[in-house]
């Protein structure tokens, strides 16, 4: 059976206004209580048995917003940077199908043909949120500059690397400070 974790069970405090990015509390309560939030939440998560999962898919794999895992959005953000990680925002406007005058990524475009050959180019079109035409006009473009120079490999990053670098973004400390 899954458990069922305690930011599915408190959405009272989890959800609330005073735990989103960028919450600004205008009253000495008002900020009472954010603190109090988010010492119950971190609470909450640090008991949590996905703790490095949740915080390592955060950190490594999405751009999510609000208290996650224990950190807060910005917390999150100089994690990532201590460990050399980018991660982009999630591109809902490929979701919805909207691609008017956006730019796409042509190392994504090939990489999905490459994997793919069989692949018809209107479901990789579908993948990327763009035209047939453009992926079109993206290959020939590659295959005239004989291929892609390649991108410098991703940092791989454990979830004992990310929660040790969690801890100290949370203690405050500054990187190869002494602790």
């Amino acid at each position: 059976m899954t458990e069922i974790t305690p930011c599915v069970v408190y959405t009272n405090v989890f959800l609330h206004r005073l735990l989103d990015d960028g919450a600004a509390p205008t009253t000495r309560a008002e900020r009472r209580e954010q603190a109090m939030l988010r010492a119950q939440a971190a609470s909450m998560c640090g008991t949590c048995p996905l703790l490095a999962t949740c915080l390592t898919d955060a950190v490594t794999r999405f751009d999510v917003a609000g208290f996650v895992a224990g950190t807060t959005r910005r917390q999150r953000q100089e994690i990532r940077t201590r460990l050399g990680i980018e991660v982009s925002q999630e591109d809902l406007d490929a979701m919805a199908g909207v691609s008017a005058g956006r730019q796409f990524d042509r190392h994504e475009i090939h990489r999905l043909r490459t994997a793919n050959p069989n692949l018809p180019l209107s479901m990789i079109a579908a993948k990327i949120g763009c035209s047939v035409s453009t992926v079109k006009r993206h290959l020939r473009r590659i295959e005239q500059e004989g291929g892609l120079p390649h991108r410098a490999e991703r940092p791989r990053v454990n979830a004992e690397r990310v929660l040790a670098v969690a801890a100290d973004v949370r203690r405050g400390s500054q990187p190869g400070a002494a602790a």
